[in-house]
């Protein structure tokens, strides 16, 4: 829900950045590789030691090249089949490593394996969300469904959480409940979004199947 308002807002902002790196000679494939490396690395560098006021800010920091990197290929021209399926594949990465690092901090120092797993859960239902709407567009269905959680709302959420959460190391007292509650809703709303495309793309081949057997009926 959060992409078609976020994302015209971020790329008029970050428009004259991507001009700057053109000019530079910069790649879009290069600025992807290296927001997602800076990703990774804030995520499971930081995360793992608790440090999730800093380990946010530097992923805060990268995480914009997915908006950066799609800006400089259609200022270029050069919007391409292998574009996307390197952005798309390297989301799915940097995602893994932010609630890989949540999930390994609640298995070391955080001490609360009941999280460690709501985070795997965040992970493992993330990756199945992006495959849903992939595999359905695939087969030829078109997947028109919005859902209640996806990428931008599960980054948004837990950034957002993380960031505050880290104040509790400045002194901020109690602002580290922040985490597990923002865990525990995306967790609910991914799988409320996952039952969603599922139920999408049910209804979508029933119908797909229905016109065909229709075609075929008529055309006998």
């Amino acid at each position: 829900m959060l992409n078609k308002y976020a994302r015209a807002f971020f790329t008029r902002v970050l428009t004259p950045f991507a001009a700057l790196l053109i000019r530079l000679g910069v790649s879009p494939d290069a600025v992807t590789l290296i927001g997602t490396g800076g990703v990774v690395a804030g995520a499971l560098v930081f995360y793992p030691q608790g440090e999730f006021f800093w380990g946010t800010i530097v992923i805060t920091l990268f995480v914009f090249s997915d908006l950066v990197d799609g800006n400089m290929a259609r200022q270029l021209g050069r919007s391409s089949r292998w574009g996307a399926f390197l952005d798309s594949t390297l989301d799915r990465v940097a995602d893994s490593a932010i609630f890989g690092g949540l999930a390994l901090w609640y298995a070391g120092r955080g001490d609360d394996i009941a999280l460690c797993a709501v985070a795997i859960f965040c992970l493992a239902s993330g990756q199945v969300v992006s495959y849903t709407k992939a595999r359905g567009e695939s087969i030829g269905l078109p997947v028109n469904v919005n859902g209640l959680v996806e990428r931008a709302e599960r980054l948004v959420i837990s950034l957002v959480a993380c960031g505050l959460s880290g104040l509790h190391t400045f002194g901020v007292p109690h602002i580290d409940i922040l985490l597990p509650i923002a865990l525990w809703i995306v967790a609910a709303g991914s799988l409320v979004t996952l039952i969603q495309r599922v139920i999408t793309v049910r209804r979508e081949s029933a119908e797909a199947d229905a016109a065909v057997a229709a075609g075929g009926g008529e055309a006998g």
